[in-house]
């Protein structure tokens, strides 16, 4: 698995074999998005009032009338006005925005806890910006503002007269001074009827101040994101995705070994033969109990979800060729050899029973004739993994090791070597079990064959003889 791409099969073994895991972690991290809605994120609602710019506006000065909406003067004056127990200017610094829209309207927004406050917020600092871009604009003195144009104009017409009187008094083209004076007034003249058309076009119809509030904002119905619903989403699917990536990323990181090579070359020793042991996946789930071991069998985590599917077996009569094979293997490897010290690892249900079915063919020999008849005799002992211990050599003539594919890394195999190797035991051999299914059809008089023989001797380092 640590070397293999991940497919959609991986994640559809997963999901088959951890579906209960996934519930209950996706029931929590939706737990975990509502409690979120609850404290740090509470239900908030966001109201919109709309102002009208009038006049020819470009977008960096409708940028300009964004931030000045947004800014601490306008903000803090509205807070001034609300009277809200415990909201500071500061505080709704961050409840309001701004953004420009097309036809020279600007939307402010507020957010708040309830609907009418939301409302509430908009609509005050929407006046509040009017009220702010007309002081700034002079617009608290726009009666004098309106009155200065007229002035002007009776004191350009006053002028004009007193061009008019000058030039009358003038020596009507006599000299040339007189010429060249009449020629000034003119110019003058031309000048100041000039700048009151420019004046006149620049009329107060054109001006940017007189900014409009387009009625009051409407009351939001509905929360703002993120909403309630959206969070126990999220942290229902953010949960179950992580629980998903966790179980691929714990799989690319096994190290345990899956092939025969493999584990022949930990122990250092050669492969006699592979066996099947009838059974499903819950052969996989280590003996025991405890005070979790409920709760891991009710969440389906106490059996390994990488493992292959389980083969169909062909029959109980092939299953027992094999063991027999491997029984007549070992003798050719070992003539002369009256007993054999059996190792399974402890916790390998199905190498235990693999080890029990092969006890059961030694103490069946049907070679009646061969004067080798029953031997080798073996002796089982089960070795803890984490601290091997195997028993002193006595008559045994070496070790064999029986254990499942994908359950032990190469250092743990390496280790009942090396306890092998003190208790000054050869390990002569490997057999590998692996767990297969049954015929759906099943003949009734069979017994079944997942019976496993009484071992000898549980337990770390003890054992007996057969």
């Amino acid at each position: 698995m640590n070397d293999d791409t991940i497919r959609l099969a991986t994640i559809g073994r997963i999901l088959r074999r951890r579906w209960r895991l996934l519930a209950v972690l996706t029931v929590v991290g939706a737990l975990v998005g509502y409690g979120a809605s609850v404290a740090p994120f509470p239900p908030r609602y966001t109201a919109s009032a709309s102002v009208l710019l009038p006049g020819q506006w470009e977008e960096r000065e409708l940028l300009t009338q964004v931030d000045i909406a947004t800014s601490s003067a306008v903000v803090d004056r509205a807070a001034a006005e609300l009277d809200w127990r415990g909201v500071s200017g500061g505080e709704l610094l961050d409840r309001v925005s701004a953004k420009a829209a097309e036809g020279n309207i600007i939307k402010i927004s507020g957010t708040a806890e309830t609907p009418e406050r939301a409302q509430q917020l908009s609509d005050r600092v929407a006046r509040e910006f009017v009220t702010f871009a007309k002081r700034i604009a002079g617009g608290d003195a726009e009666s004098d503002t309106a009155a200065e144009p007229e002035a002007l104009r009776k004191k350009v017409a006053e002028t004009n007269r007193r061009i008019t009187d000058l030039a009358d008094a003038a020596d009507p083209g006599r000299t040339v001074e007189s010429v060249e004076a009449r020629t000034s007034l003119e110019k003058l003249r031309t000048s100041l009827e000039e700048a009151m058309k420019k004046l006149d076009q620049a009329g107060p119809g054109t001006g940017k101040a007189g900014m409009i509030v387009m009625g009051p904002a409407a009351r939001p119905t509905g929360e703002a994101p993120p909403t309630r619903m959206q969070l126990v989403t999220g942290g229902a699917l953010l949960f179950f995705l992580f629980a998903v990536i966790g179980h691929l990323v714990a799989a690319r990181g096994n190290r345990r070994l899956r092939t025969e090579p493999e584990m022949a070359a930990a122990l250092g020793s050669a492969l006699i033969g592979t066996v099947d042991v009838l059974g499903e996946r819950r052969a996989y789930r280590p003996r025991g109990g405890g005070s979790g071991a409920w709760l891991r069998r009710l969440l389906g985590v106490d059996t390994r979800w990488d493992l292959p599917t389980p083969l169909t077996s062909s029959d109980e009569a092939g299953r027992r060729i094999r063991y027999r094979r491997v029984f007549a293997r070992l003798r050719i490897q070992l003539p002369g050899a009256r007993r054999l010290l059996v190792v399974v690892p402890e916790g390998d249900e199905i190498a235990r029973r693999a080890a029990g079915q092969l006890l059961a063919e030694a103490e069946n020999d049907p070679s009646t004739s061969s004067p080798s008849r029953g031997y080798p005799m073996l002796r089982v002992v089960e070795v803890s993994v984490s601290q091997p211990t195997v028993p002193d050599r006595d008559t045994e003539s070496g070790a064999l090791v029986v254990l499942s594919a994908g359950s032990w890394t190469a250092e743990e195999l390496a280790g009942i070597a090396g306890a092998c190797a003190d208790g000054r035991h050869e390990v002569v051999g490997l057999v590998v079990a692996g767990a297969v299914r049954d015929r759906p059809a099943r003949s009734a008089g069979r017994p079944p064959g997942h019976a496993t023989p009484a071992l000898a001797g549980r337990g770390h380092a003890t054992g007996g003889s057969v």
